[in-house]
């Protein structure tokens, strides 16, 4: 008689990650994050063109060019011109009490503004760089006291480029850098909120719609944590009670998940996965020493790898 597979705490946590991964990658939600960022994506550049084409409407190029010129010649006496992401536009509406009155919209092209927009557009990347974009979510406001939340906020935010080290790759560009390349010459100081270009309604309502659009990136991360998490919470009070793989194994079954007792046993699947011909080529490569949280992220991703293959 076969001798049934023991569970401990270690195995448990790699039965969750095999869990998790179906539920991460096969729910409308995912789907709904890359719709959003792809819609994203392609209104933006649009986005760009329309903010410029306003401004220079209200601010002609000659008028530019004229100030750069001042500036070059007198300095601050010159003239103020700002290479800005940042804009504000108003159209005149009527208000509930039926009065002449005037309606705001802020568009924003750079990552500084909202960090919770950078973690959900760049959810996947973060997490391929050992990254956890969900931490504020995980964490609450409640558990703020938490070293963990403190340790994920400062190595997002340092991979995303908002804070920054003396040892850095300088050569790297981050997102909030190459974010930073969209911006238009606006005549005036650095502050977004003193200056408002007059926009029509049709204008005015493309520019929100823009806005909502972002936020559905944000919302649709947002419910992918809560979708997944509310089921891990429910599966790890399950396996708790689980003693034997095979328990594990028939709720998998049920759920139509994929689950192999390989993954359980790291240098089975390292060696059902490392000889791959990407893998090995990077085995043979001359390298420098890697470190070891370096190690661990490449360790996950090769059982992620034997997960999905079973």
């Amino acid at each position: 008689m076969t001798k049934r597979l023991t569970l401990n705490a270690e195995k448990r946590k790699s039965i969750e990650g095999v869990f998790q991964s179906h539920w991460t990658d096969n729910n409308k939600f995912m789907s709904g994050l890359q719709e959003a960022k792809e819609k994203y994506n392609s209104m933006r550049v649009k986005m760009l063109q329309l903010c410029s084409n306003v401004i220079r409407q209200h601010q002609p190029q000659q008028d530019v060019d004229t100030i750069r010129a001042m500036s070059n010649k007198y300095g601050d006496s010159g003239g103020q011109l700002y290479h800005d992401n940042c804009f504000r536009f108003e159209t005149d509406i009527i208000n509930d009490e039926g009065e002449r009155d005037k309606d705001t919209v802020h568009v924003n092209f750079s990552l500084d503004d909202d960090h919770e927009f950078a973690r959900a557009y760049y959810r996947d990347e973060l997490m391929k760089a050992n990254c956890d974009p969900d931490y504020k979510a995980r964490w609450n406001e409640d558990s703020k006291r938490n070293p963990k939340y403190y340790e994920e906020e400062n190595k997002c935010d340092t991979w995303l480029g908002f804070r920054s080290s003396s040892n850095e790759d300088k050569s790297i560009i981050k997102p909030k850098a190459e974010w930073e390349r969209d911006k238009i010459w606006v005549i005036g100081t650095s502050y977004c909120h003193t200056r408002q270009f007059k926009v029509d309604e049709t204008t005015f309502k493309i520019f929100q719609e823009f806005n909502k659009v972002r936020d559905d990136v944000s919302l649709m991360h947002s419910k992918l944590f809560e979708y997944v998490e509310e089921k891990m919470k429910k599966l790890r009070l399950g396996l708790k009670s689980y003693r034997f793989f095979d328990q594990a194994k028939k709720l998998a079954d049920n759920l139509g998940i994929a689950l192999n007792e390989s993954i359980l046993n790291e240098s089975s699947s390292m060696a059902l996965s490392v000889y791959s011909p990407e893998n090995l080529a990077s085995l043979l490569e001359d390298k420098v020493e890697q470190t070891r949280e370096e190690k661990i992220a490449i360790a996950k991703r090769l059982l992620q790898e034997q997960a999905s293959i079973n």
